[in-house]
Parts: C-alpha cells; sequence; structure tokens
C-alpha cells in the first residue's frame, strides 16, 4: 500500500453505512455544486457545469421524492470505485452515487491528467471539511497499475463499481470478494442517433442550430469517447435535403466551437482509409475540412459495433424500417439519442421485440447526462439494502 496516493482520506476509512439520502449528503452535494457554480473556471469546462447542475438542491430533492420512503434503507458498507479514464468528472458522478446510496466509497481517480479531477478534487476536500461524518467515510486514491493493491480494496469492498473497458472488467471480476459483495459494471458500450428527415426539413433555423448545438455537445465535447456518444447516425424518412441541412448546421457549430488537434485529423484520415480496405458495407465517406467525416454504410449487420469514429468521424445510413436496427441490437448497445422521433413507439418496438440492448432513449444534447438511472441499473437500490418490516 506503500504506493497508494491518498489525494483525499486516509486508509483509516469508516466502513459503516449510512441511511439511503442522508441528510448531510443531500446537504454535502448541494453545496458542491454551489461552490462548483461560484467557481470562476465553470466556464471554460461544461462538464463541470453539468456538475453542478445536476447536484443542485431542487434536483436531489427530487430523485430524493422520487425514491420513495427511505427510513429502511441503508447503504452496504464501502463502496470501490474504479473510474473510468477517458472521462474526467465520471469519477465524481460515481462517488455521489455511491454517497446516496449510504455506502463509504474509496474512489480511484483516472489514470490520465485533467484540469477537472483536480479542480473538483479541491472543492470536495474543502466542502468535506463541513461534514466530518462523509469525510471520514471518504478516500480518493491514485496508484500506478498494480493488481496486489487493486486486490487489496477488492477484498474489502461491499460493493464495487468498474467503469473500464472489457479486458479491465473481466480481470478484476476475478479478483477474490466478501461472498456478499455487489459489483456494477460498465463495459464497453456503443450508441446511436435517430433523425427523422422530415422533421428536419419542417424545422426552423433556429431550431436547426439548437439541434446542432446540442449534437455537438453529445459528440465534440469528449471526442465521441464516452460510450452513449452516437457513433452511428441513423436517418428515417431520409432525404438529400434534410441530410444536407443538418450536416451544414454541424460544420458551423464544429468550426466555431472545436478546436481540431493534428492527430485527431490524421487518425480520422487513417480510419477512413482502413475502413474503406476492411469494412465490407464501406460505400463512401464525406468530408467537410476534417471537422465531420461521414462515412456511409451499404447495410447494417452485428458488426457495426466494432466500428467507432472519434473526433468527429460518424457512420451514417438510411433506415427504410425500424426493423433493420431491431435485428441488430445486442447487449453492447447503450443509448439511442433522437430528434423527430416518437420515442415512446421506439421504446415499444424494442420491448416488443424482446431485445437485450438499449438502456436510454432521449433527445439529442441529453447523450451525457448521467443519473441514478445508468446502462439500465437502478444503482441506488442496487448498492443499498432494504430491511424488510412484516
Amino acid at each position: 500500500m506503500k504506493n497508494v496516493n491518498f489525494i483525499i482520506g486516509s486508509e483509516n476509512i469508516i466502513q459503516t453505512p449510512l441511511s439511503v439520502y442522508n441528510e448531510d449528503v443531500c446537504s454535502f452535494i448541494t453545496n458542491v455544486s454551489e461552490k462548483i457554480m461560484t467557481s470562476s473556471l465553470i466556464r471554460q469546462y461544461p462538464d463541470l457545469s453539468a456538475l453542478a447542475f445536476w447536484g443542485r438542491k431542487k434536483n436531489i430533492e427530487k430523485l430524493k421524492r422520487d425514491f420513495g420512503e427511505c427510513n429502511r434503507w441503508l447503504g452496504r458498507g464501502l463502496c470501490f470505485h474504479i473510474a473510468p479514464s477517458n472521462i474526467p468528472i465520471n469519477f465524481a458522478f460515481t462517488f455521489l452515487f455511491g454517497l446516496l446510496a449510504g455506502n463509504a466509497n474509496i474512489v480511484r481517480l483516472p489514470s490520465k491528467k485533467y484540469p477537472q479531477v483536480e479542480i473538483l478534487c479541491d472543492i470536495f476536500k474543502d466542502v468535506l471539511k463541513k461534514y466530518p461524518e462523509i469525510e471520514t467515510r471518504t478516500a480518493f486514491i491514485t496508484y500506478p497499475r498494480d493488481d496486489e493493491i487493486t486486490s487489496v480494496f477488492c477484498k474489502m469492498a461491499d460493493v464495487r463499481m468498474i467503469w473500464g473497458g472489457d479486458e479491465t472488467i473481466s480481470l478484476i471480476k476475478q479478483m477474490p470478494t466478501k461472498p456478499r459483495c455487489i459489483d456494477i459494471t460498465f463495459a464497453d458500450r456503443y450508441s446511436l442517433a435517430i433523425i427523422d428527415g422530415h422533421s428536419i426539413i419542417e424545422a426552423s433555423s433556429e431550431e436547426i442550430k439548437r439541434l446542432a448545438d446540442n449534437f455537438y455537445n453529445d459528440t465534440y465535447l469528449m471526442d465521441q469517447n464516452a460510450c452513449s456518444s452516437p457513433q452511428l447516425i441513423l436517418w428515417q424518412n431520409d432525404s438529400s435535403k434534410a441530410r444536407d441541412i443538418f450536416w451544414e448546421a454541424i460544420y458551423e457549430a464544429s468550426k466555431q466551437k472545436y478546436l481540431l488537434q493534428d492527430a485527431s485529423a490524421i487518425d480520422k484520415y487513417t480510419l477512413m482509409c482502413e475502413e474503406a480496405i476492411n469494412n465490407p458495407n464501406f460505400l463512401s465517406c464525406t468530408r467537410e475540412e476534417n471537422l465531420i467525416y461521414r462515412e456511409e454504410l451499404s447495410k447494417l449487420d452485428d458488426g457495426v459495433v466494432n466500428h467507432r469514429g472519434k473526433s468527429g468521424y460518424f457512420y451514417e445510413y438510411s433506415l427504410s424500417d425500424i426493423k433493420e436496427l431491431l435485428h441488430i441490437i445486442s447487449d453492447r448497445f447503450q443509448t439511442v439519442t433522437y430528434f423527430g422521433v416518437d420515442s415512446s413507439f421506439f421504446c415499444d418496438s424494442l420491448i416488443n421485440s424482446n431485445v437485450k440492448g438499449i438502456d436510454r432513449i432521449v433527445p439529442i444534447g441529453k447523450a451525457m447526462d448521467i443519473g441514478v438511472f445508468w446502462d439500465g441499473y437502478d444503482i441506488v437500490r442496487t448498492i443499498s439494502r432494504n430491511i424488510r418490516v412484516e
């Protein structure tokens, strides 16, 4: 353990549980939100703003009401979190979910260096001073890749929340745990967007601009690294006019906001060449000044999840029938964002087809809105326990 660096807390963490939606916990989260809101750095990092918005008092109170009676719900004990390395503030969300569920928390921070992580750690450290019950149940740690260290924390844990690639999750799941330890794993997932061409043509210029900004937030802000960022764009009631309107607006939004790195430009061009050679469904590719790559697919098959873009590389297909999509959905599909689509009808189609995948159907612009329901889990209930009295 000598290689473990405690950014917050210590190894002498108190592991006794608190109640679900504990009053101090709710107050702590709203104070963190307020602290972020008053930071001069919030404008530089939209993801900080998203966290602050989620943690505002009104939303936490709503989540508590929606949960229902909390009196006989307790945390399970100690929750060990392994945060993903590609999403800067995910560590904060997973920590706060663990808190709401009444658990003590040890959070392994992302291995990559992000300004947002340092900013949030400073804010957490400052606010925790006012909440000793939470402070003594909190530890943020970093350490080099070391399976022995990870194994030690796994043996301590009553809950493990593991965010990462399939190989990482498989490795950690093999590590010994307590017999009643609960695992929630957030593995590699694949997401897509469905857009109705008629709705694009009928939309006002203001609506199209707002749609473009929302799509930009879903994709370019995280370089499509998030599992919920759409890789595949499916067109319903397709037309060249609708596509022109949409992609022109995306081009304008990305030209104004996106800083294209040289390495990203090279990676996208290389990916296009590899796709042209190796993807049997590659039909054509359209480029807009290296900001947008649109690879047209000749058909949909279950191999589409193995083709992923980043930094503005999208796969595109004209959907003649929703069954084309339903036939290929596996448990690797996570989020569907939409514009102009009847979401209730689409959801009913998924349920009636008994598909194993797709856990979220949200409007374009909401792909990154993480919450206590994620990847099909009701997180707070899953990592807490209910005491039944009859």
